[in-house]
């Protein structure tokens, strides 16, 4: 599993035209599924960005994570996180999880995360969504699990 996370100072997600969802100050995290990946790796993946020191604290330092600061997240699947770029001019998604299944595993982790930090917001999965942020840093990570 992959985790693509950019500190925003706001973002929205618009799907067919009409916001889906918005935030404000937190952080985008662009979730890639992969043929391997369980409910467990997905919790211990998205506690790690719960957990990841990412805003400044009074001094200045990334000490601060989303939940310190009390910001927000915005969760949004992208399959072509688990994309192979090394050969070719043209990505391969063998390595990404079957639609069907990587749904019901995206699902059940949006559940948990609501749980853990109910100030989140999430795309749809499988839709062609697009998401309007300002990137804050610019400060972008690529976590994996």
């Amino acid at each position: 599993m992959i985790a693509l996370i950019q500190r925003v100072n706001h973002a929205s997600l618009r799907i067919d035209g009409a916001e889906h969802c918005a935030m404000g100050r937190g952080l985008v995290v662009f979730l890639g599924i992969e043929k391997a990946d369980s409910r467990a790796s997905g919790e211990k993946l998205l506690r790690k960005v719960l957990n990841y020191r990412v805003f400044a604290d009074n001094d200045g330092r990334m000490n601060c994570s989303v939940v310190d600061a009390g910001a927000e997240v915005m969760l949004v699947s992208q399959f072509t996180l688990a994309a192979s770029t090394d050969k070719g001019l043209r990505p391969s998604f063998t390595s990404a999880m079957a639609p069907a299944d990587a749904k019901i595993l995206y699902d059940q982790l949006v559940a948990w995360l609501r749980t853990e930090h109910p100030a989140t917001v999430t795309g749809q999965f499988g839709a062609d969504m697009k998401v309007l942020l300002e990137n804050d840093g610019p400060v972008t990570f690529v976590l994996r699990q």
